[in-house]
C-alpha cells in the first residue's frame, strides 16, 4: 500500500486479511454445521458483503435500517433482534426477515398479531433472548449483557413454563472479545437452567421436527464477542461443541461474530498537521480524531495499535497523538517511534475496520474518512468519499 497516494483521513479494509478470517469461519460452518452470521453492528461496508457472502450464511442486525441493508446487499438468511421493535417497522421487519428475536415476553405478545401467521405458514421464525445471568467480564459492565440489572434477555425466573406458542428458538450474547472458553461455560449454565426448553436429548432429528419436539426450540443462536479469527483462538474447540449441540438435541446452531469477521482487516490512515510542545510532552495534532472516526478509543478506553509505534519511552521519540477538534480530551495515546516525526507524515493506526465506520460522526463538523479498500493485488480503490453536504444532512 504506498500511503502517499491515499487521501487522509482514510479508513482502508484489506480484502486479503478479510478473506482470510472467513476462510476460517467457513471452516468452523463446514466442519461444525453451524450456521454463522455477520453481526453488521461491528462492521456494515456491504460494498464487501459480496465477497462475505460467498462464505457466510447471512447478516444479523440491531434494527430496521441495518436489517434492510442486509435484505438489499447480502442475500442470505437475515436475522434481527432490538430490545424493543416499533409498531411502525414490524410488518416490514417480517417481509424481509427470517428470524426476529424478542427481547421480552411483552414485546412477543405485543406483536404477535403481525408475526404469528407468518410462522404458520413458514415464512419466519421467531425466539426470544434469554439472560443466563452468567458474567464471564470482570469490570467491563458497560459491554456485559449479564451485568446486574442488564435490561438484555429473559432471566430464567421471568420464562413461563413453557415455550409460547409460535417461539421455535433461543438467542443468548454475553461475551465481549473473548476466546472459547468463555462460551463453552456459559452454554453449559444455559444447558443445565433452561432444559425443558431443550428437545429431549434421544429423540435426535436433525432433518427436521417431528410431534414429539413441538414446544421446544428448533434453534439456538449463541451470540457474538466470540474472537473466532483470533491466532490464539481454540477453534477446535468451537467445533466440537457445535458438533455436540446439533448432534445432542437435533437443532440448528447460529453464531452472530461481528468483530472476527473484520479483525484486523482495516487502517485508518492520517497524517501529521501540526506538533505543539508543551510542559510534558509533544503532541502530533492529526487529521484523523478519537471522538470522531474511532469514538472505541475514548469509550471502552483502549489504545489502539499504530504501526511502528510502541510503548513510550521504550522508542528513541515519544508523542502524544491527538486530534484538530476542540475537545481537549480528544487523545488517542501516547507512542514512541524510532525516528523523529514531521509535519506531513503518514501514521496508520490497525485493526481499525471494526467498531469504527458504523459508529464515527461529524462533531465539530470534522470530515469523515474516506472509506477504500485495499485488493489482493494490491491496488487500492475508493468506495465512498464524504463531503459538507454528508455533515449537514445529519442536521
Amino acid at each position: 500500500m504506498n500511503l502517499s497516494e491515499i487521501r487522509t483521513p482514510a479508513y482502508v479494509i484489506d480484502e486479503k486479511k478479510l478473506r482470510e478470517n472467513l476462510e476460517i469461519l467457513e471452516r468452523v460452518q463446514r466442519e461444525s454445521g453451524a450456521k454463522i452470521l455477520l453481526a453488521q453492528k461491528a462492521y456494515s461496508i456491504y460494498q464487501t458483503y459480496p465477497l462475505i457472502s460467498k462464505y457466510l450464511t447471512g447478516a444479523t442486525a440491531s434494527g430496521l435500517f441495518e436489517a434492510r441493508l442486509a435484505h438489499e446487499e447480502m442475500h442470505g438468511e437475515n436475522h434481527v433482534f432490538e430490545p424493543a421493535f416499533g409498531d411502525e417497522e414490524m410488518n416490514e421487519l417480517c417481509d424481509i426477515c427470517d428470524h426476529i428475536v424478542f427481547n421480552s415476553l411483552n414485546q412477543l405478545e405485543h406483536h404477535r398479531p403481525v408475526w404469528e401467521k407468518r410462522v404458520i405458514d413458514g415464512k419466519l421464525s421467531v425466539g426470544l433472548r434469554i439472560n443466563p445471568e452468567f458474567s464471564t467480564q470482570d469490570g467491563n459492565d458497560i459491554y456485559d449483557p449479564c451485568a446486574k440489572g442488564s435490561r438484555l434477555g429473559i432471566r430464567l425466573k421471568d420464562m413461563p413454563e413453557s415455550l409460547p406458542a409460535g417461539v421455535e428458538g433461543f438467542h443468548f450474547h454475553t461475551l465481549c472479545e473473548q476466546g472459547f472458553e468463555p462460551l463453552e461455560t456459559t452454554f453449559l449454565k444455559v444447558e443445565e437452567e433452561f432444559k425443558r426448553f431443550f428437545p429431549n436429548p434421544a429423540q435426535e432429528n436433525l432433518e427436521g421436527f417431528d410431534e414429539d419436539t413441538r414446544g421446544k426450540i428448533k434453534w439456538i443462536n449463541l451470540g457474538g464477542g466470540h474472537h473466532i479469527t483470533r491466532e490464539d483462538y481454540d477453534v477446535d474447540g468451537l467445533i466440537r461443541l457445535v458438533k455436540r449441540i446439533r448432534q445432542t438435541y437435533g437443532i440448528e446452531v447460529y453464531l452472530e461474530p461481528g468483530e472476527a469477521i473484520a479483525l484486523d482487516a482495516g487502517y485508518l490512515v492520517t497524517t501529521v498537521m501540526d506538533i505543539v510542545e508543551t510542559d510534558r510532552i509533544p503532541v502530533l495534532i492529526l487529521d484523523t480524531s478519537a471522538a470522531c472516526h474511532m469514538p472505541d478509543v475514548l469509550e471502552m478506553p483502549y489504545r489502539p495499535p499504530l504501526k511502528d509505534g510502541e510503548e513510550p519511552g521504550e522508542m528513541n521519540y515519544t508523542y502524544r497523538l491527538s486530534s484538530r477538534t476542540c475537545l481537549a480530551g480528544d487523545v488517542i495515546g501516547d507512542y514512541s517511534f524510532e525516528t523523529e516525526k514531521n509535519i506531513g507524515d503518514r501514521l496508520v493506526f490497525e485493526d481499525m475496520a471494526i467498531y469504527s465506520m458504523v459508529k464515527n460522526n461529524t462533531f465539530n463538523g470534522m470530515p469523515l474518512p474516506d472509506i477504500d479498500i485495499l485488493h489482493e493485488d494490491g491496488s487500492v480503490d475508493i468506495i465512498r468519499r464524504f463531503g459538507y453536504e454528508d455533515f449537514k444532512c445529519r442536521l
